[in-house]
């Protein structure tokens, strides 16, 4: 038990440091940015869709009885990260980023920011009480999805009208709340029956709702053949990384 701890706080505690990566997008030219974000975006849907479908289901099908349940619950992750993302784009239009008001949008920005990010380390946590190998995967595709998230939160946050300094400070300070999900999960884990394996199919739905609806369209936005073709390898990429993980299981 001690090593689940230690792991899943290790894993939360990295994910939180992704948060300062938006200062690197400083030292990036544009260009540079968009064909780096075009790569870390594909292996992301990658990753999120080789973790929901490798690991995260057949694991859920393996544990949980009966099995008819699993569907219901990957729908029901769905359906919560689909409340999530209307949620966060109800926090834009009604505090767009042009407003001259810009303390509203940063204020929105971080709270929606600090649920997911709670919702992250619930997930991590739960995950690592499932095993190290889950817990793993899951981190990962934990990992791919924030790099990118985290350079747009930078940028809001940046264009909301806060200095440098102060972006990175709250954008960290909510990506902390990651590790308040781990500990919830840790504690609740032990008490709850079969919690950890009901959290299992619930993140692989919001797993393929956020690689099929956020991170898929935004690749079409670019239709170059070149492009596409990278996007392609960068998705097979993830998945690989993915399958990968189960030789060392």
């Amino acid at each position: 038990m001690l090593n689940t701890w230690l792991f899943s706080l290790s894993a939360v505690i990295l994910i939180s440091l992704v948060s300062l990566i938006g200062v690197l997008t400083l030292l990036i030219k544009r260009q540079k940015l968009t064909e780096l974000l075009t790569f870390l975006v594909s292996f992301a849907v990658g990753g999120l869709f080789g973790d929901a479908l490798i690991h995260l289901i057949p694991e859920a099908f393996r544990e949980i009885k009966p099995q008819t349940l699993v569907p219901f619950l990957i729908l029901a992750g769905i359906l919560m990260f689909f409340v999530l993302e209307k949620f966060i784009r109800w926090r834009h239009c009604h505090f767009p980023a042009e407003s001259h008001h810009p303390h509203p949008v940063v204020t929105m920005n971080l709270i929606g920011d600090g649920a997911h990010n709670l919702i992250d380390g619930m997930i991590i946590g739960a995950s690592f009480l499932v095993s190290p190998q889950i817990g793993v995967a899951t981190t990962l595709a934990v990992l791919l999805h924030e790099i990118p998230q985290e350079i747009g939160d930078f940028g809001i946050l940046i264009h909301g009208g806060l200095s440098v300094r102060r972006a990175l400070a709250w954008n960290f300070i909510s990506a902390l709340f990651a590790v308040l999900g781990a500990i919830i999960s840790l504690i609740v884990g032990p008490l709850a029956s079969n919690y950890s394996l009901y959290v299992l199919p619930i993140t692989a739905g919001g797993f393929i709702y956020m690689a099929g609806s956020d991170l898929i369209p935004s690749l079409h936005d670019r239709c170059e053949a070149t492009e596409s073709g990278l996007q392609f390898v960068s998705i097979l990429l993830g998945i690989g990384v993915m399958a990968g993980l189960l030789l060392v299981g």
